[in-house]
């Protein structure tokens, strides 16, 4: 073997302040990886657990788990971009370009949803999971809030309800994604926003706390002449994210709920027509790239 390299595994252990012999001889001992064992293939192949006899249930149970890991990928790459300091633009534009990749699997893949479930058998079998709901993801909440400032994730309504001088719990309050579910006229909550709220309000309120002065566009702010290439970049994740991931959901959602003459509810009884749409949600990490008419025409 190479003297060079057991000399820097040496050196490597010696630093962390170990003894080198005991991790060679483990590695001596221990047992080759395999690719089944490494990606964890047997774990991951039986997670798929339905709740009916549809076939297509499976389908449905594995596109959501891919999404969610999509979505991982996406909040790993954007946690390097928050917590980095002093970045170059070529590290930004890099990871910029991997998130309008993954963000480009998120648009084309719900044609997997539109196109490749069984219409029949989707609204018989989709009765069984409410009150659970994609709403529910809280990986989509994570992501927002590593990429822009609370204040961006209240719509036009929500500010109009907002205090002088709003304060975290106020924006949450107002935040739009609780529109789905929480009726201000009457203070009636649905289950399926009630659960979630329950589950994971308390871990956003912490991310948001954590993330003041670093989200992705408090990041870009802090730069010093950001190049138009960057710029650009920036603003090309957002279109896709925010306009034309939730405009294909939109037409998902229209083909299963209101087609073949019935219009039919959400499973967390959401008034999805309105509350999917860009325009409604009015979702923008990086506002202050937009002019005032491509604002006012979001989601057109």
């Amino acid at each position: 073997m190479n003297n060079e390299l057991i000399k820097s595994i040496e050196e490597k252990y010696i630093n962390l302040g170990e003894n080198p012999e005991n991790y060679l001889n483990g590695l001596l001992q221990a047992k080759p990886i395999t690719y089944w064992d490494y990606i964890q293939v047997d774990t991951l192949l039986s997670l798929q657990k339905t709740r009916t006899d549809f076939k297509d249930e499976e389908i449905f149970v594995m596109y959501h788990q891919v999404t969610e890991l999509t979505l991982k990928m996406m909040i790993h790459e954007i946690k390097q971009l928050s917590e980095g300091e002093n970045l170059s633009e070529e590290i930004w534009i890099t990871k910029l370009e991997r998130l309008k990749r993954y963000t480009r699997m998120l648009i084309t893949s719900f044609d997997i949803m539109k196109d490749g479930m069984s219409y029949e058998d989707y609204n018989i079998f989709r009765a069984t999971l409410t009150p659970a709901s994609g709403f529910q993801c809280a990986s989509f909440r994570y992501l927002e809030l590593y990429c822009t400032k609370l204040e961006n994730l209240v719509n036009s309504q929500g500010k109009q309800r907002l205090p002088a001088n709003p304060n975290m719990d106020d924006y949450f309050e107002n935040i739009y994604w609780k529109d789905a579910g929480y009726n201000r006229k009457t203070g009636k909550m649905t289950l399926t926003l009630r659960q979630f709220i329950e589950k994971y309000e308390d871990d956003f309120k912490h991310l948001a706390e954590k993330t003041k002065g670093k989200t992705l566009e408090e990041r870009v702010a802090q730069m010093k002449n950001p190049s138009a290439a960057l710029k650009e970049k920036l603003k090309q994740f957002d279109h896709f994210y925010n306009v034309s991931w939730p405009l294909v959901h939109l037409d998902t959602a229209n083909h299963y709920l209101n087609s073949k003459g019935v219009t039919k509810a959400a499973t967390g009884g959401s008034e999805w027509q309105k509350y999917l749409h860009p325009k409604y949600q009015q979702r923008k990490f990086f506002p202050k790239l937009w002019s005032a008419d491509e604002i006012a025409n979001w989601g057109e």
